[in-house]
């Protein structure tokens, strides 16, 4: 059995991002940049309005002083023309200045009767005017390698006028869920032994969540054959086969058993945590096979560390970018905690964390309240209201 930091430093020194490919920017949404993206050009491409007014030239904004209006500048539609001392130019927010322009007055300072316009004061150079390269310059760098394609991410990716941008591919995640006691939801209650199967589906979104691509879930048979047979066919499908359960010692514990046919071999084997002791990784045919416990909240902790670390691999990025701890206030008491390192479901209130009662790993309902993951190193003396504890996301 190894420690968490051991496991984690297993999985990041071993994994290697897959191929990158392109994509139409207007697919790329949640995908992971496998090279960087630079401006092509710079922006604004020229000195531009920041308000709707009037721009007019230097010396030509005395107060009380009668200008001439002789045209407009709209986005996309320039005057052409320059601009004279007397003379003032309707402008609107984004469109270029003219030639000789170099402020603009807010149209709620101006008064504009006919082809002439007054303003009730002077106003110096540059006023509300967005200088050419301001934001950034050709060339520039916007977005780097391994940044997860967000709406924000995506603005500045067309703005740096790029149609095309070369990501990670998608990994394919196949999930198998053991156990005869399982029945999918909705049919649970017509077997008086069955409970609903829940952990594949939360899996499933997790790594949906994480960026890659579901190609299977489905509750294996089972009968130690039929499961060699389906992780053979699951090794083919995906980058990544997900096992939940079936990982203790006993004659119908299948999940490890079940790859050795296909030349598993284990990373580890058990880690030092709480829940999520049984947690294991292995190699198999060239992919990556992850075992997680049965319990609910036992599989949803550790796919949220492993999983979303193993994925983040796959895809570019660095552990630190899907694993970033912080120092939180606590809003309650916190035990002491035992030998292994532990991981208590909490949720953030207006004071700080506060762990929920139930933590057994069994439990659903207190799962899904869960949104916060604080992590107690071994033998962690007790914690009181407003002590610091470092937690993570969940």
């Amino acid at each position: 059995m190894i420690s968490f930091d051991q496991a984690l430093a297993l999985v990041e020194a071993s994994v290697a991002s897959l191929p990158g490919e392109d994509v139409p920017l207007a697919e790329a949404a949640g995908r992971v940049l496998a090279v960087p993206v630079f401006a092509r050009r710079e922006a604004p491409f020229s000195d531009v309005a920041a308000m709707d007014g009037y721009a007019v030239h230097d010396g030509s904004t005395t107060a009380g002083m009668q200008l001439a209006v002789i045209g407009e500048s709209r986005a996309g539609a320039g005057f052409s023309g320059a601009v004279q001392p007397g003379q003032a130019i309707r402008i609107f927010t984004g469109a270029p200045m003219p030639k000789g322009a170099d402020r603009v007055i807010m149209q709620e300072y101006a008064m504009q009767e006919g082809d002439t316009v007054r303003f009730a004061e002077g106003y110096g150079p540059g006023w509300h005017v967005r200088a050419a390269g301001s934001d950034f310059s050709a060339g520039d760098l916007l977005l780097d390698v391994g940044t997860r394609l967000g709406p924000r991410a995506i603005v500045a990716a067309a703005a740096a006028d790029q149609a095309m941008l070369k990501v990670s591919a998608q990994p394919k995640v196949a999930i198998i869920g053991t156990g005869d006691e399982l029945a999918p939801p909705g049919e649970a209650h017509l077997r008086a032994d069955a409970i609903p199967e829940s952990v594949t589906y939360g899996i499933a979104a997790l790594a949906k969540q994480a960026g890659a691509r579901v190609v299977a879930r489905m509750i294996g048979e089972d009968s130690l054959p039929a499961l060699e047979r389906l992780a053979g066919d699951m090794l083919d499908k995906a980058d990544v086969v997900i096992v939940t359960g079936g990982a203790s010692v006993g004659e119908r514990d299948f999940a490890k058993p079940m790859f050795a046919p296909h030349g598993m071999e284990l990373l580890f084997s058990k880690v030092a945590m709480k829940p999520g002791k049984p947690v294991w990784l292995g190699r198999a045919k060239g992919k990556w096979v992850l075992g997680l416990p049965g319990n609910p909240t036992s599989a949803m902790v550790t796919a949220r560390l492993f999983l979303r670390a193993l994925l983040a691999g796959l895809q570019g990025q660095s552990i630190t970018q899907v694993l970033q701890w912080r120092a939180l206030p606590l809003a309650c008491q916190m035990p002491a905690t035992g030998g292994r390192e532990t991981f208590i479901r909490a949720r953030w209130d207006a004071d700080g964390l506060r762990s929920l009662s139930n933590q057994d790993s069994g439990v659903q309902l207190a799962l899904a309240q869960a949104d916060w993951l604080i992590r107690s190193a071994p033998n962690s003396p007790a914690l009181d209201v407003g002590g610091m504890v470092t937690a993570l996301e969940f």
